[in-house]
C-alpha cells in the first residue's frame, strides 16, 4: 500500500493550509486505491461529562492547530512512521452538545463505521467519557475479542466511579462501564499515574476487586528509567506480548493530559500537581514497545487553560508517540 506522502516542510511551510492533524491528508481526500489507511484521527468536540471545569470541546481543533510543528521520524525508536503506515484526518464526530449518552452512542456509532475495519482510530478529546465510543467502536471493529480488550490508561483518576450526581455516565466513569459492557477486561488493563487525594479510600476497591494493575505516580516521578514504576509498566507490556502470542489480543490507550503535572501541561480540567513530567510521561509509552494496538485516545485539554499552548503541544507530541510505538512493534 503506497505510505503517506506528507508536504514538504521545505517548500510548503508548516504555517500554511488547512490544519489537519499533523499535516496528514483528510480521509475524505485518500483515493480508493490507497485505501485502507492504517490510522486515521478524528475529534471528538464534547465536554458534557465534565465535573469540574470545561472546555476540553475546544481540545480538538487546537490539537490539530499544534500538530502542525510534528515531523514523522522518531529517534528512539528509530522508525519513520510515514514509512510504515498511512495515515489520515477523518475530522469531528458529530456531537450532542446537550445529550451525554446520545453524545456518546452517535461517536461509537461513527467510529465504528469510520474508514475500513482495518484501520486503527485515534480519537482526541474532548473529556475522557468520550474513551468509552471509541473503546466501544475499536471493541468491535477488532472482531469483539473474547475477555475484552486489554488497556493502558494514563492518568491522575482512576475513572472507575460508579456514580457522580446520580449520573452513571460522565468521565469519572467510561472504564466501569467499559468493564461492566465486557468491551475490556479488568486482569489485562493497567491504570497508571494515580495520585490522590481521592474522595474516599473505597475509590480504590473497584480496581482492587477486578484485578486492575494500578503505578501510582510516586512510582514514577522523579524515580528515573529504573524506576519501580517503570519497571512494573514494562512487566506488564510483556505479559500482554506473550498473551498476544496466544489470544491474539490487542491493546487500547487512553492519556489523559491530567497524569502530567500541571507545570507541564496546565490546560486541562481536572489539574493534580505531582504529577508527571513530559519526559516522563514519553518514557512511559516508550516502556510498552511490542505490545499490539487496537486504538487510542488523547482527552482532556483545555486549550484556554493555557494561553502558552505547551499543553496542546505536549498532547500533538502523545498522539505522535502512540503512533510511533504501533509502529516500533510491527
Amino acid at each position: 500500500m503506497p505510505r503517506t506522502v506528507l508536504p514538504d516542510a521545505r517548500v510548503s511551510p508548516r504555517f500554511a493550509g488547512i490544519a489537519t492533524f499533523g499535516r496528514y491528508p483528510r480521509l475524505d481526500d485518500v483515493a480508493p486505491e490507497n485505501r485502507p489507511v492504517d490510522w486515521a484521527l478524528f475529534g471528538v468536540p464534547f465536554d458534557g461529562g465534565v465535573t469540574f471545569r470545561p472546555g476540553a470541546r475546544f481540545g480538538p481543533r487546537a490539537i490539530r492547530e499544534a500538530s502542525q510543528y510534528l515531523k514523522r521520524f522518531h529517534v528512539p525508536f528509530g522508525v519513520d512512521i510515514c514509512e510504515r503506515f498511512s495515515l489520515a484526518d477523518a475530522g469531528d464526530a458529530p456531537v450532542f452538545p446537550y445529550d451525554l449518552t446520545a453524545t456518546l452512542d452517535q461517536v461509537a456509532d461513527f467510529a465504528t463505521s469510520l474508514a475500513d475495519d482495518a484501520t486503527r482510530l485515534l480519537a482526541v478529546g474532548g473529556d475522557h467519557s468520550i474513551a468509552y465510543a471509541n473503546i466501544r467502536a475499536a471493541y468491535l471493529r477488532r472482531g469483539e475479542p473474547a475477555g475484552g480488550l486489554a488497556l493502558v490508561h494514563v492518568d491522575s483518576h482512576l475513572d472507575t466511579t460508579d456514580q457522580v450526581w446520580g449520573c452513571k455516565w460522565g468521565h469519572a466513569s467510561p472504564f466501569r462501564r467499559a468493564i461492566e459492557e465486557g468491551l475490556v477486561n479488568p486482569k489485562r488493563m493497567i491504570s497508571i499515574g494515580i495520585k490522590g487525594p481521592l474522595n474516599a479510600a473505597a475509590d480504590l476497591d473497584f480496581a482492587a476487586q477486578h484485578g486492575v494493575t494500578l503505578v501510582m505516580a510516586e512510582e514514577i516521578a522523579g524515580c528515573g528509567p529504573s524506576g519501580p514504576g517503570l519497571a512494573r509498566i514494562k512487566a506488564f507490556a510483556a505479559g500482554l506480548r506473550s498473551d498476544d502470542a496466544n489470544q491474539g489480543g490487542e491493546c487500547y490507550i487512553s492519556f489523559d493530559i491530567d497524569a502530567v503535572d500541571p507545570a507541564f501541561a496546565p490546560g486541562t480540567g481536572t489539574p493534580a500537581p505531582g504529577g508527571l513530567t513530559s519526559a516522563e510521561a514519553f518514557a512511559v509509552l516508550r516502556s510498552l514497545r511490542g505490545i499490539r494496538l487496537a486504538g487510542a485516545d488523547v482527552v482532556e485539554v483545555l486549550p484556554d487553560r493555557d494561553p502558552s499552548g505547551i499543553t496542546t503541544m505536549l498532547a500533538s507530541q502523545v498522539l505522535f508517540e502512540i503512533v510511533s510505538l504501533d509502529a516500533a512493534g510491527r
